[in-house]
């Protein structure tokens, strides 16, 4: 993967702990801990004990760390180094054994995350980047709630070893294998925390996840996506496309008016230049707008050069959109149409939905005319 980008609460030389901001631990990539505990004068293998106690046993207070010197211990709390921790507010089940997690932050953010089982017994997280989400999709509850701010690596980490903790406790499962980055708020909007909670994620001397257990959604950002092509190693890309057409991708996603299905192409075939990796196009079907023959077979010209799977979408409706699901038969017509043009797709169908924790509704249970604290100036309605 590509070059870690240092850490914002470390002074210039990446060492010390910068004062004026208190330092997570659990923020940190192994080499980072390591030149903290040279400076304090210890010996840099200290730095693999701090990680191994924060990424694997789940430790969040520095005196727990017992391979640590008392004294080592102390002074990394007197200059302000802690670890931080998610608050679990809520779980909520649904029938289909969906599991949605509200999660609350230090400062009193709160974000969602969903755990998903197929028939295997095989789990999925999915978890959030951003209290909130800038990209304001007309078809996403998220996109309503006002942004708040970007997540840390220490708070999307957290999630995962949040949510593992909760499924091998309450659901006597065991470990979680696979991470999807498809929850509140826009990956590449917030890059640089997003590569490093994946790096921690992956560290052999942490939680060891699989790079090919990761996937990383956006929404269209032709920087972003080619910019992960140099940094997102054996990571998982997937596109939210949603429409053929500029005109209905631009009625359904603001990150249309700035970019068009030109550019997001573009920025495809050149990730897959570099990576000569396949990716994912997402497609949420949505009655009488995107879901006819002719949406079908102009999906087809538009990306059966690129190496490409298709996952269409239910729609999932939430207060105060107007937007209806298209029917099954519409569903098995649109997939048939598309296989038949040679695109390999499957359909996602719902699932979390009486708990609101279907594609596009998390956060919206937080969603009210009577609160505009919870909706964007531009979205509310």
């Amino acid at each position: 993967m590509g070059k870690q980008p240092k850490n914002a609460n470390l002074n210039e030389n990446g060492s010390t702990p910068n004062r004026d901001r208190p330092v997570d631990l659990k923020d940190l990539s192994i080499e980072e801990l390591s030149a903290i505990a040279t400076w304090f004068r210890q010996k840099p293998f200290m730095a693999g004990y701090i990680f191994n106690f924060i990424h694997t046993h789940g430790m969040t207070d520095i005196d727990q760390i017992s391979p640590l010197p008392k004294r080592f211990r102390q002074r990394l709390a007197e200059t302000g180094c802690f670890i931080s921790q998610l608050k679990l507010v809520q779980s909520f089940t649904d029938p289909d054994g969906t599991v949605k997690f509200l999660f609350e932050t230090v400062d009193g953010c709160r974000i969602e995350s969903v755990l998903l089982s197929d028939q295997d017994g095989r789990r999925t997280l999915c978890i959030s980047t951003q209290a909130g989400c800038r990209m304001g999709c007309a078809f996403c509850a998220t996109g309503k709630l006002k942004f708040q701010r970007n997540l840390s690596a220490a708070e999307i980490v957290d999630q995962f070893y949040l949510a593992e903790r909760y499924n091998k406790a309450e659901l006597h499962g065991g470990r979680i294998g696979n991470v999807v980055y498809m929850g509140m708020g826009e990956p590449f909007d917030n890059y640089d925390a997003v590569m490093r909670s994946i790096r921690l994620l992956h560290d052999p001397a942490g939680r060891n996840l699989g790079q090919r257990h990761i996937t990383v959604s956006t929404c269209g950002i032709p920087e972003g996506i080619v910019q992960f092509a140099g940094d997102g190693g054996q990571v998982r890309l997937a596109i939210s496309l949603h429409a053929p057409t500029n005109e209905i991708r631009q009625r359904i996603m603001v990150v249309a008016r700035t970019w068009t299905i030109d550019e997001v192409l573009s920025a495809v075939r050149e990730y897959q230049r570099i990576t000569g990796r396949r990716v994912t196009f997402e497609y949420c079907l949505i009655q009488k707008l995107n879901d006819s023959d002719g949406c079908a077979h102009q999906l087809i010209g538009l990306i059966r050069n690129i190496d490409a799977a298709v996952n269409l979408i239910e729609y999932n409706p939430h207060p105060g959109c107007a937007f209806q699901a298209s029917d099954a038969r519409r569903i098995e017509r649109f997939q048939s149409l598309l296989l038949k043009g040679g695109i390999e797709t499957v359909v996602r169908y719902k699932r979390g939905q009486t708990i609101c924790a279907a594609c596009g509704q998390l956060g919206a249970d937080r969603l009210s005319k009577r609160d505009p604290k919870t909706q964007s100036p531009e979205n509310k309605t």
